[in-house]
């Protein structure tokens, strides 16, 4: 993946979006990556792939709920709580 530092995505702007056309780019400001820029056709691959993902999970949910799999708003919240503090670790 080829990288921009902010500065050179703003003076080249041009060329980061040739560059980005052909390949994901990674922009960073401060040595620190902030963004990645795309093509249009690869995020539209990025939606449908999400999107695809989103109804599978709704299916599952409903089939478990047909299956009388379900549990309480607290047990859920507490489970994504921990879910949510895992990832930021």
């Amino acid at each position: 993946m080829r990288t921009f530092t902010a500065a050179d995505a703003k003076n080249r702007f041009g060329e980061l979006l040739d560059a980005a056309r052909r390949e994901p780019v990674s922009i960073e400001r401060h040595g620190r990556p902030v963004a990645v820029m795309i093509s249009q056709e690869e995020y539209a691959s990025y939606e449908q792939v999400y999107a695809e993902l989103l109804s599978t999970r709704i299916a599952d949910a409903e089939a478990a709920v047909k299956q009388g799999d379900i549990v309480s708003a607290d047990a859920l919240f507490t489970t994504l709580r921990s879910q949510l503090n895992r990832g930021a670790a």
